[in-house]
């Protein structure tokens, strides 16, 4: 159930797109419930902000209800009726399992419990539960008789709960398991009757108790699986966590984090054996990094993929770029999309790539920005180096073939092409291709003029007496 505005975060974006462990809070339980069926059987409930929300998660494959309306949860179902039941064409399913878009942590183990607990019990409503230290503001959950009773009650609101009631702290996680069949023979006899005035699904409880048909529930153990995010200081408690899971599983894959409460790593991130990432790094989205790589501190990395043996020097941003084996990156790089640093290359002090291929083994290590460029094997780029590949109109290519040498200062020109093997002599402006093996030079002869400057200083001298 994804259709909420979730107004408690008081926020011009759906609830579920808010990002845990970056990522959209639905996607995290799309992932969990693609772990225990197909996509095709999974369906989203979306209402506020329909169309942002189906564009966020599409490229799941699952299905979308609209609830154009959002008349409450039991609403909810009601809407999806025709999907989950097959209308007029017989149960389309036995069972539907009904998780909250908004409680990321929930697991695909924890679905498999439920689903199965709900099958074993032959129950026609089974809800997940846990225990809470601090349970107000949650629905309790009655059972009948003793505690330890597998069969259900009722669920009863905060608002609606007697003190004694109150004490409980076992709570209605808002997941189900139902009877499909049952459902839909019974979901019409809820009733708006509440200061909402919505259908409740919490309310399906009762119902089913009045018609004698079996609700029971089974309590996770893992209560913070369960938690939704309300507000936004709930929210970052769930992003804490679910970072720190993510910590705690590269550590026991080989990874090395050291302070991992200092660092931001996306849930989709991947890092190979014998990894080192220092504090205070950030990989975020599908962030890929071999075996054997150390991330220096305070380095971003944002959809990038880095082979093995790559050294990450502090303070470098890459997004959307690729870096080959044993290349070095940094300090202070910034590798802007489409970049691509190959084998053993060098990439250094604040230089600036965007849609660039840099060949292996070729260098480029200080104060440069090199942007729409093809650079071949063994080039070495000198220090304050620029390609100007913006004309106002249309951006241009640079291409430096294996081997060139471009001397510090050069300001090159695009389109231009320097060929294998060519010199580019320093401070030279190049507007006009190079052949191989040639030496080019695109600056003004130097000229001396002797005692200039101290002829300046003794008529500056003299203006002033």
């Amino acid at each position: 159930m994804a259709a909420g505005k979730g107004t408690r975060l008081k926020s011009k974006h759906p609830k579920v797109l808010h990002e845990i462990g970056g990522k959209p809070i639905l996607s995290h339980v799309i992932a969990a419930a693609k772990k225990v069926v197909p996509a095709s059987d999974i369906f989203v409930i979306i209402g506020h902000e329909a169309d942002r929300v189906r564009e966020a998660v599409a490229g799941a494959g699952v299905n979308f209800v609209v609830q154009a309306e959002q008349r409450g949860t039991g609403h909810a179902l009601m809407v999806a009726r025709e999907a989950l039941s097959g209308n007029q064409q017989g149960n389309k399913y036995d069972q539907v399992i009904v998780l909250s878009g908004d409680a990321p942590l929930i697991t695909a183990e924890t679905i498999k419990v439920l689903s199965g607990f709900h099958s074993a019990q032959k129950a026609t409503m089974t809800l997940l539960s846990a225990d809470l230290d601090n349970p107000f503001g949650y629905g309790r959950v009655i059972r009948k008789g003793k505690a330890t009773n597998a069969e259900v009650l009722a669920i009863v609101e905060e608002k609606s709960a007697t003190t004694q009631q109150t004490k409980i702290r076992e709570i209605n996680s808002g997941f189900y398991a139902f009877d499909a069949a049952a459902l839909y023979d019974n979901i019409d006899k809820l009733s708006t009757a509440n200061p909402h005035g919505e259908y409740y699904l919490t309310d399906m409880a009762g119902v089913f108790h009045r018609a004698r048909k079996k609700v029971a529930a089974i309590k996770t153990h893992n209560a913070s699986e369960i938690l939704g995010s309300n507000t936004r200081a709930e929210m970052m408690v769930l992003d804490a966590q679910v970072r720190l899971a993510k910590c705690r599983a590269l550590l026991d894959q080989g990874v090395t984090v050291f302070y991992p409460h200092t660092c931001v790593i996306d849930s989709d991130v991947e890092v190979g054996a014998d990894t080192i990432i220092e504090p205070f790094v950030q990989l975020l989205g599908s962030t890929k990094i071999g075996a054997d790589c150390r991330i220096r501190s305070y380095s971003v990395i944002e959809n990038s993929s880095i082979a093995d043996g790559v050294i990450v020097r502090p303070g470098t941003i890459m997004e959307d770029s690729r870096v080959g084996a044993g290349a070095v990156i940094g300090p202070y790089s910034h590798l802007r999309p489409g970049s691509d640093v190959g084998e053993g290359a060098h990439v250094g002090n604040f230089v600036e790539t965007k849609k660039m291929k840099l060949g292996k083994g070729s260098k480029a290590n200080h104060l440069s920005y090199l942007g729409d460029a093809e650079i071949g094997e063994g080039v070495n780029i000198g220090a304050g180096t620029i390609t100007c590949n913006y004309d106002g109109v249309n951006k241009n290519k640079t291409v430096m073939e294996d081997g060139v040498f471009i001397g510090s200062d050069s300001t090159l020109v695009a389109p231009i092409r320097i060929g294998r093997g060519a010199y580019v002599a320093a401070a030279s402006c190049i507007t006009e291709d190079v052949p191989a093996d040639a030496l080019a030079l695109g600056r003004a002869r130097q000229s001396i003029k002797e005692g200039w400057a101290k002829e300046k200083r003794e008529a500056r001298k003299e203006k002033r007496s």
